[in-house]
């Protein structure tokens, strides 16, 4: 299996053409031009005797949904909410969603309740991390999953019946500011921290808006000078996000995921000279033992005597060389050669790592 990963991975590698250009949009994103998350508690109804049943806080909020339509309880009657479960409410608010837009949001049981399939999300509010209400929710439930119990204690279950999502089940109440329009610059931050490609950014960018506006302050951040206002700046910003420019070739790296067995090599891995022998050695060892009768009327007693046998047998591999600076197909040309499995791919990688041999870093999940 191994074999063919890599042997794949190769051909992929090395018989693509070399690398095009990448837009700027693709490589980060403008400073405040992010989604805020949003959350909020609920109550789902219209079960079918699936709910909370009579949790303490399912009954507070369900007395508090009551009492906003004049409803007052009783003190001291809990009604019994089979058909009723507290949930909490997730969503992401994106940049620039404006009053009156729709969001998605994701419903996700709080307390027992054993599904929520065929619920109803009644109106819940959806905070922020600072504490204001951003958007309020309500909608049926789209639940993918499903629970059955049987009258003999039988259960089956698919999927996750116990979350579901409403598409456009929010309305946004209020927008974020993202605050580009009256900060001092424009800041534009890298996904992945590298200094060449910060330096490439910040020349394309000078080459298309005029030289000295923008500079690379570290490995992430590029700093560029714009107008004030927001017309200005949001033309500015469109213009900048589609320039194209050359990214840094990714650092040299293999990633090994030990559960799987899977391995992936980028093609900037080089291996200097280096030469790997190995092998695998199995002992095995039989029992057969032996039953060992007396002789007549010699008041002796039956015995087992033990036999064992013990044999160890080694597979010869050959030895197998790098010549310096061998590439992805290389490596892998030679791991095929000794029909390597994923665990000795593993322990070869990472003696050829410790012998200083692969100038690459070996990530392990």
């Amino acid at each position: 299996m191994i074999r063919f990963l890599l042997a794949g991975l190769a051909a992929l590698l090395l018989g693509t053409a070399p690398a095009y250009a990448e837009r700027i949009k693709d490589l980060g994103t403008f400073q405040g031009v992010r989604p805020n998350q949003l959350t909020g508690y609920g109550i789902v109804v219209g079960l079918a005797g699936t709910g909370d049943d009579s949790l303490e806080y399912a009954t507070q909020a369900m007395k508090g949904v009551a009492s906003r339509f004049g409803l007052n309880l009783p003190a001291g009657i809990n009604p019994q909410l089979k058909n009723a479960a507290a949930v909490m409410i997730t969503a992401e608010l994106p940049a620039f969603a404006k009053p009156g837009q729709r969001l998605d949001i994701t419903v996700s049981a709080l307390g027992k309740a054993k599904s929520l399939r065929g619920g109803t999300l009644l109106m819940a509010p959806l905070s922020g991390a600072d504490g204001q209400i951003y958007a309020m929710a309500q909608g049926n439930l789209a639940v993918g999953g499903l629970g059955i119990d049987a009258a003999d204690g039988s259960k089956l279950t698919v999927n996750i019946p116990t979350s579901g999502r409403i598409p456009g089940g929010a309305t946004v109440e209020r927008a974020v500011d993202a605050g580009f329009a009256n900060s001092p610059a424009l800041i534009f931050n890298l996904a992945e921290a590298d200094l060449t490609t910060a330096g490439r950014v910040a020349g394309a960018i000078n080459g298309a808006i005029g030289p000295g506006r923008a500079r690379a302050i570290d490995a992430v951040t590029i700093e560029i000078s714009a107008m004030a206002g927001a017309e200005a700046r949001t033309a500015l910003m469109g213009q900048i996000e589609n320039l194209p420019v050359d990214p840094a070739d990714a650092p040299a790296r293999v990633i090994v995921n030990a559960r799987t067995g899977t391995v992936v090599i980028n093609g900037a891995v080089r291996i200097a000279p280096a030469a790997v022998s190995h092998g695998k050695l199995t002992v095995r060892v039989d029992e057969d033992p032996t039953i060992v009768q007396p002789a007549p009327f010699s008041r002796g007693q039956t015995a087992l005597e033990p036999a064992s046998t013990i044999a160890v047998e080694e597979e010869r591999r050959p030895m197998f060389d790098f010549r310096p600076g061998a590439s992805l197909a290389d490596i892998v040309k030679s791991v095929n050669a000794i029909g390597a499995s994923p665990a000795d791919l593993v322990a070869i990688l990472e003696a050829l790592k410790q012998a200083g041999a692969m100038k690459a870093e070996l990530i392990v999940l």
